[in-house]
């Protein structure tokens, strides 16, 4: 895989068709208030939509671990620490999230 690669680059139409998806919710959640939906039904698609959110950052996270780190780990140097930190940094934000 080329440096100039992402690590999702095999995986990239699928992560769009997700993306697509959310937006969907998004844009349900929108009509859902604009139509005064019940409280509790929005927070319940809210959720959906968190999750699936969740499920695209670990994904990527999982690429990135895979491939990206994985590449620089290998070469060394101060780019392996970079790579690392970067993760190290993108799981702390996926946990306070």
């Amino acid at each position: 895989m080329s440096a100039t690669q992402p690590g999702y680059i095999t995986e990239k139409q699928a992560l769009l068709n997700r993306l697509k998806r959310i937006e969907g919710q998004a844009r349900g959640l929108q009509r859902m208030v604009e139509e005064e939906a019940y409280c509790i039904e929005i927070l319940t698609q809210v959720s959906a939509a968190t999750k699936a959110l969740e499920t695209v950052a670990l994904s990527l996270l999982d690429e990135h671990l895979r491939h990206c780190v994985t590449d620089a780990a290998r070469e060394g140097g101060e780019e392996a620490e970079q790579k690392i930190t970067e993760a190290s940094e993108a799981i702390a934000r996926l946990v306070r999230s």
